[in-house]
């Protein structure tokens, strides 16, 4: 192939490349409905009063159906890693929550356990296989998820979460 040749065909990419990067709204995503931020930070909020109140120290992420962070908070005296580990679980359950179909990512993590290709998943950037993320639903589809990292154990952490899920899930459409 000579110069001229790849050389067309580098511009003819480039050419077509912005109409690849159009917005790729929520993949699973078919409501178009969108948690507002004030909600977002509500339930964060509550998360973190609900670990802070049982001893623990966490951060908690809420996430939309792009993987967009709608909400952030890391606790008083929370170590570095829960921010990451926040995040990934909210993302994990936004992300493969609608197609796996699971709500908690503590009965995804359970239902993969002695499934031989369940290591597969880590591999997926920002999936994470750690009990600690809920999904929030709005008529019956998932629409964003609220992730926490830090308590001695992913349980405790997916308690803190769906203490946040329930202080809103009411305000969600039905």
């Amino acid at each position: 192939m000579g110069f001229r040749h790849r050389a067309g065909l580098l511009i003819a990419a480039i050419a077509v490349l912005p109409g690849l990067t159009l917005p790729v709204k929520a993949q699973v995503q078919k409501s178009g409905y969108v948690l507002p931020a004030a909600l977002a930070v509500e339930a964060a909020s509550e998360a973190v009063r609900f670990c802070e109140a049982n001893g623990n120290r966490i951060s908690v992420a809420v996430v939309d159906t792009s993987g967009e962070i709608r909400a952030f908070i890391k606790g008083d005296q929370s170590t570095v890693h829960t921010k990451d580990t926040a995040f990934r679980k909210a993302y994990t359950v936004v992300t493969m929550g609608p197609v796996f179909g699971f709500d908690a990512l503590g009965t995804w993590v359970e239902k993969l356990k002695g499934n031989p290709n369940a290591a597969a998943f880590t591999t997926v950037p920002n999936i994470i296989l750690l009990a600690g993320a809920v999904a929030f639903k709005a008529k019956g589809e998932i629409v964003a998820a609220i992730g926490v990292g830090g308590s001695p154990g992913g349980d405790k952490d997916e308690a803190c979460a769906a203490a946040g899920l329930a202080k809103i899930k009411d305000r969600l459409p039905q």
